[in-house]
């Protein structure tokens, strides 16, 4: 009878030391088809253990035994992919269209966009104060990274862009956005002098600032990538540098009227060299393919019925008809640019990615850009891309790795591992066989959350 007592006390002591060796974490997914992006590929029946915002273990399911949480997600027949980032939103309209603004965060997450790079406005300061929200929870939105206001010329084309006219401006600029604590440094060509365009690269490049936006047309895109340019946004400045013409082109005044030329004297051969220069250079850029078709075709398509209006403040969508009114105006004059620069921004992607150059996926979305939907316009972008001649593997790596690669922080994002921030959408279905898939999506995880897509529209709605 002792000896068998001994033996019950053992047993239990074992019992208890190996429930106390239960590795607890606060949720845990299981059964997941991991989608491996970079190596495009499927890593099956897994399960993904979290503490806080943070990727603990990633383990297969024979060994779940070992782990506890409170909270668990069974995903079994559904696919985790990494959060997607749009590189290219804007918050603006100024203090009238703050709360309309606001309202477009949870949009975003409804499409599993779960960071977004904000490429200016003039509601900053709003924009910073989210941003610090949304990092201490108090708020539901995707992770900002945000340029603050524009860096122009004498007239601004945008509303609350800080005023470059002369050459001692661009250290009071880059002081002033240092202090807001901005994570880039965006330009605009409304009247930027191609001197002061420079002139704010260097020194921006002299502090450690990132540098993109749009190029005086005037300026030298190669020049601009020497001096240390980080990135640039949308096609217009690679058409322009593969042009033969586009010396002589930029010393007349015709502004954007020279594009439709510099479209129709477009030579390949030297696309390939800008394209190696951008590659050696690790320049990015955000083609924005989305947007350009959705402008190209504005008077062509009614949009009257466009579900996601119901998620737009009637304020931000009075803000549209500036775009309608330009194509008519476009169109009475027989331009034919947008149409041309569509066609040929949607050949120049895949020699552009066959030659390293960093593409980062970006919708343009906000306020004046005409049905163009926080969150669904960047799987739109992403569709755009395939279209294109990208796989779908290499779409979504414009997107989720290309995106932390930009501001150099890939080692915490890009990919579902120990150690990345555990920002995850689950999917009904696999996006490497369709990137349309990317738009089923069950759940979005983000700071410790789970977030039904339809209880965040549910909420934007009311």
């Amino acid at each position: 009878m002792r000896r068998a007592s001994i033996l019950i006390l053992i047993s239990i002591v074992i019992f208890s030391c190996n429930k106390q060796e239960k590795k607890n974490f606060d949720l845990l997914i299981t059964h997941a088809n991991i989608v491996d992006i970079e190596n495009d590929s499927v890593l099956e029946n897994k399960f993904i253990a979290i503490n806080e915002d943070t990727i603990r273990f990633v383990g297969d399911m024979e060994e779940i035994d070992e782990f506890t949480s409170n909270e668990i997600v069974n995903t079994k027949n559904q696919y985790v992919i990494p959060g997607l980032w749009d590189m290219h939103v804007h918050f603006r309209g100024g203090d009238s269209l703050i709360e309309e603004n606001k309202q477009l965060l949870q949009l975003f997450l409804a499409y599993g966009v779960t960071t977004v790079r904000d490429a200016g406005g003039d509601i900053s300061q709003a924009v910073l104060k989210w941003r610090k929200q949304i990092a201490n929870e108090s708020i539901n939105g995707p992770r900002i990274f945000t340029s603050g206001p524009k860096l122009d010329g004498a007239k601004p084309a945008w509303a609350g862009s800080i005023q470059i006219e002369e050459q001692t401006d661009i250290k009071k600029a880059l002081d002033s956005l240092e202090q807001m604590d901005v994570d880039f440094v965006k330009m605009y060509d409304g009247s930027l002098s191609p001197e002061k365009f420079y002139g704010i690269i260097q020194e921006a490049e002299k502090r450690g600032l990132k540098t993109t936006g749009h190029m005086p047309l005037k300026a030298d895109f190669m020049q601009a990538i020497g001096f240390g340019l980080d990135g640039v946004e949308h096609m217009y400045y690679t058409v322009k540098a593969s042009s033969p013409l586009a010396d002589s082109l930029a010393e007349t005044d015709m502004g954007y009227g020279m594009m439709e030329t510099l479209i129709d004297t477009y030579d390949p051969k030297l696309a390939q060299k800008v394209f190696s220069k951008m590659s050696s250079e690790n320049v990015s850029i955000t083609p924005t393919l989305h947007i350009g078709k959705t402008l190209a075709n504005i008077l062509e398509t009614d949009h009257s019925k466009d579900s996601l209006l119901n998620y737009i403040s009637n304020a931000i969508e009075q803000t549209y008809q500036g775009r309608i009114e330009g194509a008519r105006r476009a169109k009475s004059s027989g331009s034919k640019m947008r149409v041309k620069m569509e066609e040929l921004s949607v050949s120049m992607i895949k020699p552009m990615h066959e030659n390293g150059v960093n593409i980062l996926a970006g919708s343009d979305s906000g306020a004046f850009n005409s049905f163009v939907y926080p969150g669904a316009s960047l799987h739109s972008e992403l569709e755009e891309l395939v279209n294109a001649g990208l796989t779908p593997a290499e779409a979504l790596e414009t997107s989720v790795i290309n995106g932390p690669e930009f501001f150099e922080i890939e080692k915490y994002f890009g990919s579902i591992e120990k150690g990345k921030v555990a920002d995850l959408i689950i999917l009904g279905n696999n996006p490497l066989e369709n990137i349309k898939n990317t738009r089923t999506i069950k759940f979005v995880i983000k700071n410790n959350k789970i977030y039904n897509p339809g209880n965040l529209l549910e909420a934007i709605e009311d």
